[in-house]
């Protein structure tokens, strides 16, 4: 997840084009429709969260979001992974409380909806139970995930607690190092030259319980390290390609070849700067925080000047226009990861409603389009429906049967 400062919901408002209803043929269609199709880092409760987010009703162009219920009905969309994601904070005990108690809300906020919709969502923590979800067809299935670990850093006996909670996947770090990892981001570098001792029992712990391990923003030595010590395969839920974009928090070939050895899967991530140069554009940095300041905390704007804010924004963005790839250039990294690790070991995360979005590929409305690419990449339905779920579904499956062994 890329993470502003804002709440998604209100950023993406301004950030992405409204496009028109994607059309595909109507073989794609009904091809991509036999397929359990998920996607392993939504986003999506931190507009949740917000005020007057409802996820059963059709959001854009309104806000910008890019997940609801109808659109996974109109992007033939099973289910998805939805995060628990808490900014890194400080590496301090006040810090890993502050973690933890924001967490522990956002957990709340993913089984309130689940609660509130229980006859079109279900919660989830077996792939199985998703995949007959799937097949049955009349409610999208909900596994729970934590991006950063620094909720359990503090107290490694919460792991089993969110456990109890439903999560299913958890990742060690974030954009910054913290008390179990080196991040792949961190401006200061690393500082543990991987995983820490604890980082080390955090990964023992995931196996004694099940859960599924996930190396995304986790550094090389990190994610390595994962990999080796784990005894049940990973995952990198929302990563990109190295060798089509020379970026930190994208795979090197050489790991992508060690995950896929241990069993591991590589979703690949829809963010645009992680696949073309974005430069930093003070002017409209500038802008942006200048209008932070006159609006104040968007999160708690009232719904009177909740447009204002949004019209001002897209001003900015239309005055200094941000680079943006597209989905061909998706393609490239899927295609180029499947090469290396095999069709068996890849699958995708478009990053949605935490930064991702591409032109030709704005929302979960637009996975036929790319179901429609991958045939003519030469992907065969067998592939698609690894790719699309089996590969992802696979993995979860293993990490919960680790917990038997």
């Amino acid at each position: 997840m890329l993470k502003f400062g804002l709440p998604l919901a209100i950023l993406l408002a301004s950030a992405s084009p409204v496009l028109a209803a994607p059309k595909v043929k109507p073989a794609t269609k009904a091809l991509h429709e036999s397929l359990i199709v998920l996607d392993t880092h939504f986003d999506t409760p931190a507009n949740m969260a917000s005020p007057g987010f409802n996820i059963r009703e059709r959001h854009q162009p309104m806000d910008g979001s890019q997940v609801d219920y109808p659109r996974m009905v109109e992007g033939g969309v099973d289910g998805g992974v939805f995060v628990i994601f808490t900014p890194q904070g400080a590496n301090t005990v006040a810090g890993n409380q502050a973690a933890r108690d924001h967490a522990l809300l956002r957990a709340m906020v993913i089984h309130e909806m689940v609660a509130k919709n229980g006859d079109v969502f279900q919660l989830v923590t077996k792939a199985d139970d998703a995949a007959a979800l799937a097949k049955a067809g009349k409610k999208k299935f909900v596994f729970i995930s934590m991006e950063n670990g620094s909720p359990v850093a503090g107290d490694l006996t919460l792991m089993k607690t969110f456990y109890d909670m439903g999560v299913r996947m958890m990742s060690p770090v974030h954009f910054a190092n913290n008390d179990l990892a080196d991040s792949a981001t961190d401006p200061k570098g690393p500082v543990h030259g991987g995983l820490s001792p604890l980082g080390k029992q955090f990964v023992a712990e995931a196996n004694r319980l099940g859960v599924l391990l996930d190396a995304s923003h986790a550094s090389d030595a990190t994610a390595e390290q994962m990999i080796e010590l784990s005894k049940a395969p990973i995952i990198l839920s929302h990563s990109g390609v190295r060798a089509i974009y020379n970026h930190a928090r994208n795979a090197p070939d050489d790991l992508i070849r060690k995950l896929a050895a241990k069993g591991g899967v590589i979703q690949l991530n829809a963010l645009s700067g992680y696949m073309i140069d974005t430069p930093q554009n003070p002017e409209r940095r500038a802008a942006l925080a200048e209008l932070e300041k006159t609006f104040g905390d968007p999160s708690a704007l009232p719904a009177d000047k909740r447009e204002a804010y949004r019209a001002a924004r897209r001003a900015i963005l239309a005055k200094y226009p941000v680079p943006r790839a597209n989905i061909d250039d998706l393609v490239k990294h899927i295609v180029h990861a499947a090469q290396v690790a095999g069709k068996d070991h890849i699958g995708l995360s478009g990053d949605f409603d935490g930064g991702g979005g591409l032109d030709g590929f704005d929302d979960i409305t637009d996975f036929p389009v790319l179901t429609e690419k991958l045939l003519a990449a030469g992907f065969t339905k067998d592939d698609l429906a690894g790719f699309w779920g089996g590969n992802a579904l696979r993995v979860l499956k293993q990490a919960d049967e680790m917990k038997a062994k």
